[in-house]
């Protein structure tokens, strides 16, 4: 891959529906552009006319009660209807089927509330009120969910003057309390890379942890090493304490172990000059390391991860509104507005987005751009992921409470609604886990919680459920497959409804928890004390399906259609709660430095004068991978001199054979001096294309796809459930065995 020019990237033109937007339209899009761009619309009164014509006709869609046979011929009109759209390149192709989604859920949802929802026996209707309740929540949020994706505003990067004395002055905060100095070193010089002028460019390194090791770093490679007296307000704390002593025109962030590129500055800064009421500019998170889910499930790159969704549609989609929340690192923000807010705000643990709620509240605006220009580490364990994430659901229930949204002043509708969603969405344990147990109600106690027949419901539920599902893997397929979803809020919902529910209460319990980054897990393992929430829900729903088959094939309890139906739910849910157990199968990680899969141009230099060009096949900071031609062989243990090449730039190294075999050799590199250190940072992690080409080869997701490739890790989580009890128990009786010899051999003596 070769090293792209420091004009600012330009991203692709991206259809929702992941066409590519060069190709001819077809004619059926064509007539919908034309249609939607028709002159007739710029006139108010026709514009108002057809919006009051089309809510009319959606209103009786939605509430004219239907006999079966004709609710099955309207769903399944409807159905064909997206189904066909789906196939229409556009945007105004994804628009239909997100109205088409919004009238067949809502219909759904006036069914369920107005006609199945009386109950004879109290036991039935504890239980109908909590699932209707939960199906209330998630069709609110779906729906906030089209509001704030509908348009997203893909915005363009804008270059910076070209008079480079005329650029502004920024300070460059890397904000650090436990992290090893391994992790925070390629930041740091990934930052002095940055092409951006140095009189104008001045680096911090927060250290809260007050380590010796760092100040001689810091002093050896020309940062400053800043350190206050105290922890207060952890993060946020610390940066408002490093404002008090710089004086830099902006301020940008990155969590210690976010890699900038070195044309992040001359990305984003752009924008500010020409809004001069821009208050942040944010840019994604990118992680070069599996997540948990990735690594565990052996999905990563080929399946986007949890994050993806968030910063590759929603904060685009915010962007359209003037909502991009601030995510506390990877973002610029201009020092004036923070001061004026006070501040990195310290009333909650989501200090970034509250910090974006106050900007925004005083009438600053905010801008996301998408492109990736730094990268970082994701959590490493199950369990430190999930503890972020009770991090995230707290925080942000916190603002809900002291700082709601929807009240006070400064916020429009748009900012308000993209803002709710952002909070509702983090208290989705009750209704996960209220899915996940419902049909066992009936399994188990034969309680009907919906008061229709199977039939019916399935007639208004399935095509509410296939809208959504079309809808969403339309509008989401580059970044969120289908089904993954259930999938992440399964781990997650039993762990983070608690600390929801207890901020929602008292907003000042718990307290700041840094997420640990780096480090190693020695041996595969399966987490018991992490699973065991899901695993009790998969035996529940193990019990309740045998139950039911029982039901439907020995004791012949009556109602076939209800009982198959809350037995095909039940199998669903153990395929979900199968993922969620192989989630927490901890694969081994035994590299204290991740290899990144990136192909650079590289020459190979022998003691004897030999060269040989060659290229990347992946690289870590501890050495490279390197694609040799068939034929050649070089022995281990031999001493080199690697070339990596940026541009016209060469790079040397010394490294040393480790591996050898077939068209592959793999170097470790030898001590490396600061300098090579940074010259090694800047030909790989901060070169401008470095993670541009990350999602390259991933197949486009389709929802029988996404369900498919779910239920295959579901069944394979549920089977490696059973090795993993086989394995430990015979790990339990060889200790015991050894304990028991040891004891006779001490009685013995």
């Amino acid at each position: 891959m070769s090293e792209a020019p420091l004009d600012p990237p330009r991203p692709a033109a991206v259809d929702s529906g992941d066409l590519d937007p060069r190709a001819q339209r077809s004619a059926s899009d064509q007539v919908l552009t034309r249609l939607s761009n028709a002159a007739m619309w710029s006139a108010w009164p026709l514009r108002w006319l057809a919006i009051i014509v089309a809510g009319v006709l959606c209103y009786f869609v939605i509430v004219t009660p239907l006999e079966f046979p004709s609710q099955v011929g309207l769903a399944l009109s409807f159905v064909l209807l997206a189904l066909y759209m789906r196939r229409q390149r556009g945007h105004i192709a994804t628009l239909v089927m997100m109205v088409l989604s919004l009238i067949v859920s809502s219909r759904y949802m006036f069914w369920r509330l107005t006609e199945t929802t009386w109950w004879d026996r109290p036991f039935d209707a504890f239980w109908g009120l909590i699932l209707v309740s939960a199906e209330v929540y998630t069709t609110v949020v779906l729906m906030l969910g089209y509001f704030q994706t509908a348009w997203p505003l893909k915005r363009k990067p804008v270059p910076l003057p070209s008079d480079r004395s005329a650029w502004p002055t920024v300070d460059v905060f890397i904000p650090t309390y436990n992290e090893p100095l391994a992790v925070v070193k390629p930041t740091v010089y990934a930052a002095l890379a940055l092409d951006y002028p140095a009189d104008k460019l001045r680096i911090h390194v927060l250290d809260d942890g007050r380590r010796p090791e760092f100040k001689h770093f810091c002093e050896q490679v020309g940062v400053t090493w800043t350190i206050r007296s105290h922890n207060r307000h952890a993060k946020a704390g610390n940066i408002n304490e490093a404002l008090k002593i710089t004086d830099g025109e902006y301020l940008a962030i990155f969590d210690c172990d976010h890699i900038p590129t070195r044309s992040f500055l001359q990305i984003s800064l752009g924008w500010f000059l020409r809004d001069k009421k821009l208050a942040m500019m944010q840019m994604p998170h990118h992680f070069f390391s599996a997540d948990p889910f990735e690594k565990n499930l052996g999905t990563f790159r080929k399946v986007p991860n949890e994050g993806e969704l968030f910063y590759g549609l929603v904060q685009d989609g915010n962007d359209l509104w003037n909502a991009t929340f601030f995510c506390g690192s990877c973002a610029v923000l201009r020092r004036g507005p923070v001061l004026e807010v006070g501040g990195i705000a310290v009333e909650t643990v989501t200090e970034d987005a509250h910090t974006a709620l106050k900007l925004h509240r005083r009438g600053y605006s905010t801008a996301y751009l998408a492109i990736p220009q730094a990268a970082g580490l994701a959590t490493e364990s199950l369990s430190g992921h999930i503890g972020q994430r009770i991090r995230w659901a707290r925080g942000m229930t916190q603002i809900f409470r002291i700082d709601n949204p929807m009240t006070g002043k400064g916020l429009n509708l748009g900012q308000r609604l993209c803002y709710l969603n952002a909070m509702l969405h983090f208290f989705y344990g009750v209704p996960r886990l209220v899915f996940l147990t419902a049909p066992l109600s009936y399994l188990f106690f034969g309680a009907h919680v919906i008061q229709a027949s199977a039939w019916a419901i399935a007639a208004y539920a399935l095509p509410h459920i296939i809208h959504a599902n079309l809808t969403n893997s339309r509008m989401q397929s580059k970044f969120r497959h289908s089904f993954w979803a259930e999938v992440y809020e399964s781990v997650l919902a039993s762990y983070i409804t608690a600390p929801t529910l207890m901020a929602l209460i008292n907003p000042k319990l718990g307290k700041f928890n840094v997420t640990a980054k780096g480090g190693r897990i020695e041996e595969s393992y399966f987490d018991w004390g992490i699973s065991r929430p899901y695993l009790f829900l998969l035996l529940l729903n193990l019990a309740g399906f045998g139950i039911g088959f029982a039901h439907l094939f020995v004791t012949s309890r009556g109602d076939f259609g209800t009982t198959l139906l809350n037995l095909a739910w039940t199998a669903y849910n153990m395929t979900i709660l199968g993922a969620s157990v192989a989630a927490a199968s901890e694969v081994r990680q035994v590299r204290d430095s991740h290899r990144v899969t990136m192909v650079i141009r590289a020459m190979l230099r022998f003691a004897n004068g030999r060269t040989l060009a060659c290229e990347t096949i992946d690289y870590s900071e501890g050495g490279v991978a390197i694609k040799i031609p068939e034929g050649v062989s070089i022995p281990l243990n031999e001493e080199v001199q690697v070339s990596l090449f940026r541009g016209s730039e060469e790079f040397v190294f010394p490294a040393v054979v480790v591996f050898s075999a077939a068209a592959r050799l793999g170097v470790r590199f030898t001590t490396l001096t600061p300098q090579q250190e940074l010259d090694f940072v800047q030909s790989t992690f901060s070169r401008a294309d470095a993670w541009t080409d990350w999602s390259k080869g991933r197949k486009t997701d389709t929802p029988l796809r996404g369900l498919s490739h779910v239920l295959r890790v579901g069944v394979r989580g549920i089977f490696q459930l059973f090795g993993h009890i086989r394995q430990d128990a015979g790990r339990l009786a060889t200790r015991r065995a050894k304990k028991l010899e040891k004891a006779k051999l001490d009685t013995g003596s």
